[in-house]
């Protein structure tokens, strides 16, 4: 359905004022807000035939109406002004975030600084690391136990203290971290194939399943770092929001978050770049009544990874938009090296079903 100027006014009016107040909206309401200079009659002509294409419903015959999800959706795409953050907000945000490059504690503040400044619970989600070993170094402590030192392409380091039953001599334990160097630095951990392990085990001698185990422990290493992190924040304010004040309600979708909900959460593109799940748009039923605000920071390394809140389908978009930009931006310049953005920066904003690009 092709809407009218009018009719746009009218949609956009309802969806703000709701936003504002979580209460329904009715002709009198929109009159005052859109400065239309029609009857009443007209404006619940309107109302109706809004209802009528899926854009608005109405919780009581009596009552005003509240935006469908079909009708948020249309506002976030075509009617909602784009807002930009002032100098002092901006600046605000980015001594929100501090200067440690360290991921762990960057993360945490960082949805701690979301949750505060939109009042939803935030997740900081970084993306899965393709790392390889740089270094093997095993070191013998005596004839039953040595040491499993890898050196990450990341530079983190893995270590792991073996013990066995049997007894080896030092000269194996050498052998095994030449062929481990020469062999299995550099490469994925799919490609440290059963094939492969044997032929390692056959070039260093090793009749007592040393290699094995080594190689258990790089392979190991290497799919932990692949795992996507996640931290989930500010989960109580949920309990302050109306729509989430049914403690069941609440705690399903902490727990959610809690569990392996991130998985199923979607990727974007350049830093900064911000998406909007509303309500059904959401693949995980227990989003379903909610909206997902995400934005994309450049987390070093080739690596992305996803600031976002979660919170009701009656969100103020634009301006919760508008701020996860900008903290995905100081994201980016605190893990990749970067500068802050300057104040007011325009955002880049993509809508679900929609590759129109604003800035």
């Amino acid at each position: 359905m092709e809407l009218s100027e009018r009719k746009k006014k009218i949609l956009s009016a309802v969806v703000e004022d709701y936003i504002a107040s979580a209460e329904p909206v009715g002709s009198k309401r929109v009159l005052e807000l859109s400065g239309l200079d029609f009857s009443p009659a007209t404006v619940r002509a309107e109302l109706a035939a809004l209802e009528k294409a899926g854009y608005l419903e109405q919780p009581h015959t009596s009552s005003g109406r509240i935006p469908t999800s079909a009708g948020y959706r249309l506002y976030v795409n075509e009617l909602m002004t784009r807002k930009k953050l002032d100098g002092e907000e901006a600046d605000r945000i980015n001594r929100g975030l501090g200067t440690s490059r360290e991921p762990e504690k960057l993360m945490g503040d960082a949805g701690r600084l979301a949750t505060e400044l939109t009042s939803y619970p935030a997740l900081t989600i970084t993306a899965p690391r393709a790392l390889t070993v740089k270094r093997f170094e095993l070191i013998y402590l005596d004839p039953n136990s040595f040491i499993i030192v890898l050196l990450l392409s990341d530079n983190d380091v893995k270590n792991k203290l073996v013990k066995l039953p049997f007894s080896f001599d030092e000269a194996v334990v050498k052998r095994l971290a030449a062929v481990f160097n020469a062999s299995f630095t550099g490469i994925a951990e799919e490609e440290m194939t059963p094939l492969m392990i044997e032929s390692a085990e056959r070039g260093a001698g090793d009749s007592m399943g040393l290699t094995g185990v080594i190689a258990s422990f790089a392979i190991e290493s290497l799919k932990s770092a692949k795992e996507s992190e996640t931290v989930f924040s500010g989960g109580e304010s949920l309990l302050k929001i109306p729509e989430f004040q049914d403690s069941d309600k609440a705690h399903k979708l902490m727990s959610y978050f809690s569990g392996d909900g991130s998985q199923r959460i979607p990727a974007l593109g350049g830093s900064g770049d911000v998406r909007v799940l509303i309500g059904p748009e959401n693949i995980a039923e227990e989003l379903r009544d909610t909206s997902v605000v995400l934005a994309s920071y450049d987390a070093g390394d080739n690596t992305r990874g996803l600031i976002g809140v979660v919170g009701p389908t009656r969100m103020d978009y634009s301006k919760v938009a508008a701020k996860l930009s900008c903290i995905a931006d100081g994201l980016s310049k605190l893990l990749s090296g970067g500068t802050f953005p300057p104040a007011g920066f325009g955002k880049l904003m993509i809508s679900e079903g929609d590759d129109k690009r604003e800035r």
